[in-house]
């Protein structure tokens, strides 16, 4: 049932009001000036707000103000017995959902207060969709090595600095690239990630720079490559390690040219990319064993940030649980489960060998297979098998 707030120094328009949307099945207070219904918008939640403009102690208009900045998101709609054009385009200006005179005409007054609520319905949803989306770059950890991979991020966020992310397998570097794109200038633009190391060889230089109908067999039309899609925002190449020296030689000629040529292609085409790799090789290693270049290593590690694996940040295990228990309860609809201090304590002192990634991983089977509280026998029976 939605709740609607109704000011008005006239005591008539107020019952009126009540009466009708009463019965039309809404939930009605009333409020009898200006500031009586500040008192009430700013200590309840409302779906839609009318209020009248000419008002003692605290006028519609101020109201409107106080409530935009208060809570942009509650549709008001403004009614006056005074009404004129003026008013009506001040009152939108300064974010009013509508404007309707007096007498206002009750099937208008129905219609606007529905698309009000409608409005009002699909702005939470979308919150939640952005929430939802959002969770995949929130960084959960107080560890001194979380603390300076934070800062770090920081610094060089709002710079166009390539950045080499290094770390194990599932610790988060994926991570570390989706925040340092969301702090930057660039946030507005396309983060194109490619996996190269699930990408076969053969292939992958036309999924990086694309190709042209017709230069091999099975290109049967034109295909636009991940730097020409990350033009003007960022590049994540993960798993660059993974990369054949053919194809790195043709990353690094783009790097230093930002240009790049479609294979079977003659045109060079500019590119504006700010490129983000990471690795789970030691480069400096794969670089002695002639499997990666030299060059390309310095051109990529302008910034270079390593990812502690999960046994080298054991105090975050805690805060890490707790998330991922709000998550995946409210991903399967579900109340919130708790866990006892034994329980946690135990996945503190696991040995994590896939990090944050299994730590995920054996929160929901938890979540599936325990009681209603986590206890220390369900980590024996579901996470430390002998």
């Amino acid at each position: 049932m939605a709740k609607i707030l109704v000011i008005d120094d006239e005591k008539a328009i107020r019952k009126t009001l009540q009466e009708i949307l009463t019965f039309e099945g809404y939930k009605v207070d009333e409020a009898v000036d200006g500031e009586d219904g500040w008192k009430h918008f700013s200590e309840n939640t409302y779906d839609v707000v009318l209020c009248d403009i000419k008002m003692p102690k605290l006028d519609g208009m101020e109201f409107l103000t106080r409530a935009m900045e208060l809570n942009s998101d509650t549709p008001i709609i403004m009614i006056s017995g005074h009404g004129n054009i003026e008013s009506a385009v001040e009152a939108v200006k300064k974010g009013a959902f509508d404007f309707i005179s007096k007498p206002p005409d009750l099937n208008r007054l129905l219609i606007t207060i529905r698309n009000a609520t409608d409005k009002n319905v699909l702005s939470k949803e979308t919150k939640t969709l952005k929430k939802r989306v959002a969770k995949v770059q929130e960084m959960i950890g107080q560890s001194e090595e979380i603390n300076k991979i934070k800062a770090t991020i920081d610094k060089v966020a709002e710079t166009d600095a390539r950045v080499l992310i290094t770390g194990e397998n599932g610790v988060g570097k994926e991570l570390v690239a989706r925040w340092i794109h969301a702090k930057s200038n660039r946030a507005g633009k396309p983060l194109v990630e490619v996996n190269c190391a699930a990408i076969p060889q053969e292939l992958i230089e036309s999924e990086l720079f694309g190709h042209e109908k017709g230069s091999f067999t099975s290109a049967v039309k034109q295909h636009i490559g991940k730097f020409e899609q990350a033009s003007g925002g960022t590049l994540f190449l993960d798993e660059v390690g993974d990369m054949s020296l053919s194809s790195q030689a043709k990353v690094l000629r783009a790097l230093q040219e930002g240009k790049i040529q479609r294979v079977g292609g003659e045109k060079e085409i500019n590119v504006d990319v700010r490129v983000i790799a990471a690795t789970n090789k030691d480069l400096l290693k794969e670089v002695e064993e002639k499997n990666f270049r030299l060059d390309l290593y310095h051109r990529l590690g302008v910034i270079l940030i390593h990812t502690p694996s999960l046994n080298n940040r054991r105090e975050d295990i805690p805060l890490l649980v707790e998330k991922f228990l709000e998550d995946i309860a409210q991903d399967y609809g579900q109340p919130i489960k708790k866990i006892d201090k034994d329980a946690l304590k135990a996945l503190q002192e696991h040995n994590w060998r896939g990090n944050i990634r299994e730590l995920r991983n054996v929160v929901e089977r938890l979540i599936i297979l325990a009681g209603d509280k986590i206890k220390l026998e369900d980590i024996h029976n579901y996470v430390i098998t002998k």
